[in-house]
């Protein structure tokens, strides 16, 4: 149910009403997910570029939701907080997290510009072809997903305790 007429800033469809209007949606982006978390992939790292994904598109669902469960996983708190300037924030991050970060922002923002040669060297020098595949398909759902959470406005899961 849309609650936009009666509120200018809730969803425009509310997370319940999209469960039961595209199940097999969620079903097959969680498959995604699934599929990228039993490829052996670090669960920490995906959680925190599907964080930067959600900043740069500004999704306010998805980056609570991603928020909560990088927490739940112990990435630490400087982790999260930078992220969205991981750029200025040396030794932060390690060099496989600042290529991946990297690697998530050329994708995010390819529509605006083209992804470098440079950034997937880089990627290379971190990653094996397998981790690349897999990272790119995590990527790519989070920013379907952002399209989805984000165009239609769902409530951001805030924990009780923060609300």
């Amino acid at each position: 149910m849309s609650t936009s007429s009666q509120d200018p800033h809730g969803p425009r469809i509310d997370w319940a009403s999209f469960e039961i209007h595209a199940p097999e949606v969620i079903k097959a982006l969680r498959a995604l997910g699934q599929a990228v978390d039993e490829g052996g992939l670090d669960k920490s790292l995906t959680e925190l570029l599907k964080v930067r994904a959600s900043q740069l598109n500004g999704c306010a669902f998805c980056l609570q939701f991603h928020l909560n469960l990088a927490r739940k996983l112990g990435v630490p708190a400087p982790k999260l907080d930078l992220a969205a300037t991981w750029h200025e924030a040396g030794s932060v991050y390690t060099a496989r997290e600042r290529a991946a970060l990297q690697w998530t922002e050329a994708l995010t923002l390819m529509a605006g510009q083209p992804i470098t040669d440079t950034a997937y060297a880089e990627l290379q020098s971190q990653f094996s072809e397998k981790e690349i595949a897999l990272l790119t398909t995590s990527i790519g759902a989070i920013n379907a997903w952002n399209r989805i959470a984000g165009s239609l406005q769902f409530t951001p899961p805030i924990p009780k305790a923060a609300a």
